[in-house]
């Protein structure tokens, strides 16, 4: 199976599957000289581990961190770095029952159409579990921007049709987005997500919502024109996401209803720096970083497991059949796909940076 690697220079390789033994991922590419701990990743483990409320899957796994390589006396050495994390509260049982019936928004289908045989057990190395090596780089890659002066945030701002507004000040989403379940910047328009959350929840259904994520302080420079642009690699890496079905830079599909009066953001004079009044573009112009905020956002859909009878086939005696899954789901992924989300952005800008050859050693000092 290709397409497990990620990144040019700063590189990364998840492999595991949902039920088997450990999870992981091996990064390459990280300067020499960076503080790490298995701290500063757990901490970011911690923030998508599963059983944390009422809104995400009851499995109990303590996804605790163990880094393997790549580290001597608290610094990284340059070398790749593998990082493990075992898989404790493993339930199979369910998932024999269908393992011949596909089920309905899964990739369970299109692995078997490709592959013939698949890892069936949680969805295997199509799980959301994957997403484990993703948040452990993401780590890494964050530890590496904000020497850089770079912040990555991310916020919930639509779930179950309830929404924030577009212009949420980042000072509310570092303070409030992990005070509440729903990861939400505005606590009272989060209770009314949750409430939404759970009512479809009872009916044995699921939501979906659009999650932001955004960088602050990024220097301008970043990304190559025409194939390798900024926003094109960010659209990827968001887009690489399970459960993402569309991703918006900026004022995205906003932008559709403006005029080019409206879109166009005025350029204007801070000191000897040029900066634009708005930023309508989200940071990018032509595939390039402008210096202003990174903004982008992704569509999730609901979770495709739900209580819910469903319609499938029976691949071994192709005949249509109906299912009824059992198992431990999440009935919105929008608050546990925020950390993946900031892993994803800090992969791509750490990457961009070292290309750009704006990574200095001295500022980890």
């Amino acid at each position: 199976m290709a397409g497990n690697t990620f990144g040019k220079l700063f590189k990364i390789t998840t492999w595991g599957e949902s039920h088997g033994l450990s999870i992981g991922v091996i990064v390459d590419g990280v300067p020499a000289g960076l503080p790490l701990s298995e701290a500063d990743v757990q901490h970011e483990l911690d923030r998508r581990r599963p059983g944390q409320s009422i809104l995400a899957t009851p499995r109990r796994e303590r996804d605790q961190v163990e880094i393997l390589s790549g580290i001597f006396q608290g610094k990284t050495l340059g070398t790749p770095i593998c990082m493990l994390v075992r898989n404790i509260d493993v339930d199979s049982k369910p998932y024999e029952e269908i393992k011949t019936k596909p089920r309905p928004g899964h990739a369970d289908l299109a692995y078997w159409l490709k592959f013939g045989h698949t890892d069936y057990r949680g969805g295997g190395r199509a799980s959301a579990r994957e997403t484990v090596g993703r948040v452990a780089a993401g780590a890494i890659a964050k530890k590496l921007l904000a020497a850089h002066g770079i912040e990555i945030l991310g916020h919930t701002v639509e779930a179950a049709g309830v929404a924030v507004g577009r212009d949420v000040k980042s000072e509310k989403i570092r303070k409030n987005v992990e005070r509440n379940p729903m990861r939400c910047a505005d606590p009272k328009v989060a209770d009314r997500m949750k409430q939404a959350v759970l009512q479809a929840s009872a009916d044995g259904n699921s939501t979906g919502g659009i999650v932001e994520v955004r960088a602050l302080n990024v220097p301008s420079g970043l990304g190559e024109p025409v194939f390798d642009k900024l926003d094109a690699e960010i659209a990827h890496a968001l887009m690489s996401m399970g459960s993402v079905k569309g991703v918006e830079i900026g004022s995205g599909f906003k932008a559709v209803k403006m005029l080019g009066s409206e879109m166009n953001d005025p350029l204007t004079l801070r000191g000897r720096r040029i900066m634009s009044a708005t930023n309508n573009a989200g940071g990018i112009l032509g595939g390039i970083s402008t210096g202003m905020p990174i903004v982008a956002r992704i569509a999730v859909k609901p979770t495709p497991s739900i209580t819910k009878p469903q319609r499938t086939v029976d691949i071994t005696r192709m005949k249509e059949v109906e299912i009824k899954l059992k198992g431990r789901f999440d009935p919105n992924i929008c608050p546990r796909i925020v950390p993946v989300a900031e892993a994803m952005l800090a992969l791509v800008l750490a990457d961009h940076m070292l290309r750009s050859g704006k990574v200095n050693p001295n500022r980890f000092k």
